[in-house]
């Protein structure tokens, strides 16, 4: 099920019986023992800090929509500056929604995929048109971008002949479905020097996503597993051969950055809807 679907769902539940918030918070916790017991990482993955992969001081996000279901500015200014230090040729990208994250590594990368559920199984699962029709938004005329079409754990990736030097997981986030995406995802990495980005391994920057923490650690194979980290003020895990000196994660510690954001806003040609 599509992750906006989902939220749009639970939402609807915890109006109707606020109650259903325990379990929630229960499930979470319950993956964090999980997680705990079986890779012994009681404060999640190491952190790297952001300005430790950031390309320079001044990054450009462009676009960004700040609709529902997006990522942080920081999330996709990461992944723009990954592309950027290691070169990125081929990237690959599970879960395209609005196609903001593509669009924007578009501008950097000269070969781009991104797979989706077809709009047929869209309208299958009952979603809205206008849902239907915000995917591919902002990547859909892009010429360098190929969009694929299918269930990313049913699809098959050697008919594209092609290994990738990024790849970024944004499908779905069920901890069964995340160990999925990441076993297919080690098979499709060019070489030692290829990235997989994850989306999601946080709810915030500070508060881990312990079911698909578990989900990556599980899908990872054992040797790659201290090669993985956190990426301070994202929702982004990141698997990588580079060295970074990394830390504990600790909540509501003093900030030791901050950002200036400059919005500049076009028009996307597209008129309001009332």
């Amino acid at each position: 099920m599509n992750k906006l679907k989902k939220l749009i769902r639970g939402l609807h539940l915890l109006i109707k019986k606020p109650s259903l918030i325990n379990l929630i918070l229960e499930d979470n916790e319950q993956y964090r023992e999980i997680a705990i017991k079986r890779h012994q990482l009681e404060n999640g993955l190491q952190q790297v800090d952001f300005s430790a992969i950031a390309t320079g001081n001044k990054l450009t996000v462009d676009p960004f929509s700040f609709l529902d279901g997006t990522s942080l500015p920081t999330d996709f200014a990461l992944l723009r500056s990954l592309a950027e230090r290691f070169k990125v040729k081929t990237y690959l990208e599970i879960g395209t929604w609005r196609g903001a994250s593509v669009a924007n590594i578009a501008q950097i990368v000269p070969e781009c995929y991104t797979l989706n559920l077809p709009d047929e199984k869209l309208r299958e699962m009952k979603l809205g048109e206008n849902y239907i029709q915000s995917h591919r938004f902002f990547s859909k005329n892009l010429k360098n971008v190929k969009h694929l079409f299918g269930n990313s754990h049913q699809y098959d990736f050697e008919k594209l002949d092609k290994k990738f030097d990024m790849i970024f997981i944004d499908g779905d986030h069920h901890y069964e479905a995340v160990k999925k995406d990441t076993e297919t995802a080690f098979k499709l990495l060019r070489d030692e020097n290829s990235i997989i980005v994850w989306h999601d391994y946080a709810y915030s920057p500070e508060k881990i996503r312990w079911g698909v923490m578990l989900g990556i650690l599980d899908g990872c194979p054992p040797d790659k597993r201290n090669k993985i980290f956190h990426v301070s003020n994202t929702l982004c895990a990141v698997f990588c051969n580079e060295k970074f000196e990394t830390k504990t994660l600790v909540p509501y510690t003093l900030p030791s950055k901050k950002f200036k954001l400059d919005i500049h806003i076009q028009n996307t040609g597209i008129p309001d809807q009332t």
